[in-house]
C-alpha cells in the first residue's frame, strides 16, 4: 500500500497522470544536496575499493581467456572482462557531486534540466551484459561447491599467485578467476580484498550458465546510491 499520508506522496494524483513536474519538484526538495551541507570530509577512503589494475591480473586473463573467448563470447561476458584490464581513472570529484543528488524515489538524479538515471540500455551499451536473458539460475540460490583461500593470502595479488595454474584450464580455475573479476571489477566489494561471495556464481558461469548479469549490476548501483543517499541525509 503506498502511504499517501507522506509528503512526497501527496502530489502524485489519480493513477495515469502524465504531469510529473509537482512530484519532480517535491523530490527535488528531499535530495541530499537540499537537504546536506556538502563536505568532502564525509568522503574519506570511499574509493578505496575502485578496480584498479592488480599485478598479474592481464597474465591471468590472457591465460583464462585463451580457453574460454568462445564461451565469454557466447555469454556475452567477454566486453565486460576485457574492461578489467583497463586502467580506468575514478573521477571521484564527478562521483561525490553526482551522489548528492540521487533521489530514492525515483531512482534518478535531480538536476537542473531533468531527472536522469542509468537504465538497462546503458548497462547494455556500456558493458555488454546479459539485460534480458530469462534468470535460469539466480545469482544467490545456493552456495558454493568450492572453498577458496581469502584470508592471509597477500591480497588481491596473493589470491592470483594461490590459483593462477599452469597447463590446461580446469573449470576450478575458472571459476575461481571468475570470482575475482565479479568480486572486483563488478561488483567493487567493499571489503577490497578476496573474498567467496560470488564464488557460486562464478562456478555457474563457468559450467555455462546464463542470467541477467547487467539487471544485477544496475540493480546493485540503485542499493549503493540508495546506501549513498541516506547515510548523506542522515549526517
Amino acid at each position: 500500500m503506498i502511504p499517501t499520508d507522506q509528503p512526497h506522496f501527496q502530489c502524485l494524483g489519480p493513477l495515469g497522470n502524465p504531469d510529473l513536474t509537482d512530484l519532480i519538484n517535491v523530490e527535488t526538495n528531499r535530495i541530499p544536496f537540499r537537504a546536506e551541507n556538502f563536505s568532502l570530509d564525509l568522503w574519506k577512503d570511499t574509493f578505496r575499493s575502485w578496480p584498479s589494475s592488480t599485478k598479474g591480473w592481464k597474465d591471468w586473463f590472457l591465460r583464462i581467456g585463451n580457453s574460454n573467448e568462445v564461451q565469454w563470447g557466447e555469454r556475452r561476458l567477454d566486453q565486460c572482462i576485457r574492461l578489467s584490464i583497463v586502467d580506468m581513472e575514478s573521477n571521484e570529484s564527478l562521483l561525490i557531486a553526482a551522489s548528492y543528488f540521487w533521489s530514492d524515489t525515483l531512482n534518478a538524479f535531480i538536476f537542473g534540466h531533468g531527472p536522469a538515471s542509468p537504465t538497462l540500455a546503458d548497462v547494455l551499451m556500456l558493458t555488454g551484459l546479459e539485460i534480458a536473458t530469462a534468470d535460469d539460475c539466480h545469482l544467490f540460490d545456493s552456495k558454493s561447491e568450492r572453498k577458496v583461500e581469502t584470508r592471509s593470502i597477500g591480497g588481491w595479488s596473493g589470491y592470483i599467485q594461490k590459483y593462477r595454474k599452469t597447463g590446461p584450464v580446469g573449470q576450478r580455475e575458472h571459476a575461481i578467476f571468475l570470482n575475482m573479476w565479479l568480486d572486483k571489477f563488478v561488483f567493487c566489494s567493499r571489503s577490497a580484498g578476496p573474498t567467496s561471495v560470488y564464488l557460486s556464481a562464478a562456478e555457474k558461469l563457468a559450467n555455462g550458465g546464463r542470467f541477467p548479469l547487467g539487471g544485477y549490476l544496475l540493480g546493485s548501483v540503485y542499493h549503493l546510491l540508495h546506501q549513498v543517499a541516506e547515510k548523506l541525509l542522515l549526517g
